[in-house]
């Protein structure tokens, strides 16, 4: 059974004396479901769940008046035991996106103290035409990922102490034992191929199967293009399935800004903005934006018409390339994707440290990949596939541009030179 982070967000949330209905936000197989019900099973004598796509007869509870008198007679008639204890009782409304009067009813239901409320979803960005009234304020919100690194290393055997052991040499800035390091380089890379879709990870290390692990991944992108025939409005289900199957061409160009005539030639933002925008909502992709300059605040430097798009799940991008290329991921040989892919698990990373991604690009000769904030300090990321640790770049950010340092993200071991740290690819987890 996987150990997944939210379960202390959970447990954090319900021994919160102010807390309102909880929403969980994520893309599809993810594990909301599972960690949720796992979660109520756990913490409540009474949980009660109902999923508005396999028991379509609970939108009734929601179809006339939202005051909560009403909702909770509603729900009797269709649970006749229901139990309503303070601080005892659940209700956890799964798939909520499919019922939108029952996010509407989470803002009358937050005055509600007989039962505690946790609803998720996929997609819960996409339906907004059809919220009659969205809960803002009523509502508290976590947005949950697929496995991060970490939670990869613990199912995959590696446990807290040894962890802890990359982070001290993280933090007193010591190399790894070269034994230490070539073990959390391995895991790095089956990291990479693998990526973080529950299924995917627990088949894994029950199996150590690639092939399995592929199969599982590619009918998961079926289900993601399936997805856009099923919620995409219109037009744009051609345009956002177009826009999806793009990301690894975007990414293998040398200049990986995204451009709309990859989708199709003479393709415009006018025309795909807003499919790929649709994407984003779905939490199927990332963007990452070009600063105007590398200076803080960085949301106020950044420029909302230049950007790259990243995968969400690095392992599923992976899948979405021709046959072999698991293999070359695990002996270091990718071709045009090498870079792609470890930019890509980076983005991954910081996505789920809940960090916005952004990137510098002033010319041709100066791209730095990521620039992040530490403490009050814009700090440069540059992300190597091999451990050549040179990088003309990041050396001109740091001198001439009033960056405080700068990191470089390789395969090889930790160093510092000056106001530039190189450190394994494994080590941004810490960043």
């Amino acid at each position: 059974m996987l150990k997944r982070k939210i379960e202390h967000q959970l447990f954090d949330w319900k021994n919160n004396p102010g807390k309102m209905p909880l929403i969980v936000k994520g893309a599809r197989q993810v594990g909301k479901t599972f960690s949720i019900e796992k979660f109520c099973k756990e913490n409540y004598k009474y949980s009660y769940f109902i999923d508005f796509n396999q028991t379509p007869n609970f939108k009734d509870v929601f179809s006339g008046n939202l005051d909560t008198k009403t909702i909770i007679k509603n729900l009797t008639l269709e649970i006749p035991d229901l139990q309503l204890v303070p601080n005892e009782t659940v209700i956890f409304f799964d798939e909520i996106q499919n019922c939108p009067n029952a996010r509407t009813a989470l803002k009358f239901l937050a005055k509600n103290e007989d039962f505690d409320i946790i609803a998720s979803g996929s997609l819960l960005g996409i339906n907004y035409k059809e919220v009659a009234s969205f809960p803002v304020g009523y509502t508290d919100h976590l947005e949950m990922h697929s496995l991060d690194f970490e939670e990869f290393c613990w199912a995959s055997g590696l446990n807290a102490d040894g962890l802890s052991i990359v982070q001290e040499c993280y933090i007193n800035k010591t190399p790894m034992t070269e034994s230490g390091h070539k073990r959390m380089l391995a895991l790095f890379n089956e990291y990479v191929v693998v990526g973080g879709m529950p299924r995917v990870v627990q088949d894994f290390v029950d199996n150590h199967n690639f092939g399995n692990v592929l199969k599982i991944q590619r009918g998961i992108i079926e289900n993601y293009t399936d997805d856009i025939a099923k919620y995409a409005l219109g037009n744009d289900k051609a345009k956002a399935r177009n826009c999806f199957l793009s990301v690894p061409k975007q990414l293998a160009k040398d200049y990986k800004k995204f451009q709309y005539s990859v989708v199709e030639k003479g393709g415009t933002s006018r025309k795909f903005g807003g499919a790929l925008m649709w994407l984003y909502d779905a939490g199927i992709v990332n963007f990452c934006y070009n600063l105007s300059i590398p200076e803080l605040p960085l949301e106020g430097n950044s420029k909302n018409s230049e950007f790259k798009a990243y995968m969400r799940d690095t392992g599923l991008l992976v899948s979405m390339l021709e046959d072999g290329s698991q293999r070359n991921i695990i002996k270091g040989n990718l071709g045009i994707y090498k870079g792609a892919i470890y930019e890509n698990i980076i983005a991954d990373i910081f996505t789920k440290q809940n960090k916005k991604l952004y990137y510098f690009e002033k010319t041709n000769r100066l791209e730095v990949d990521f620039i992040i904030r530490q403490e009050d300090s814009a700090v440069g990321v540059e992300v190597k596939s091999g451990d050549n640790t040179k990088s003309k770049s990041i050396s001109s950010l740091v001198g001439f541009w009033g960056v405080d340092s700068g990191i470089k993200l390789t395969s090889g071991n930790l160093g510092v030179a000056g106001k530039i740290e190189t450190l394994p690819l494994y080590m941004a987890m810490f960043l």
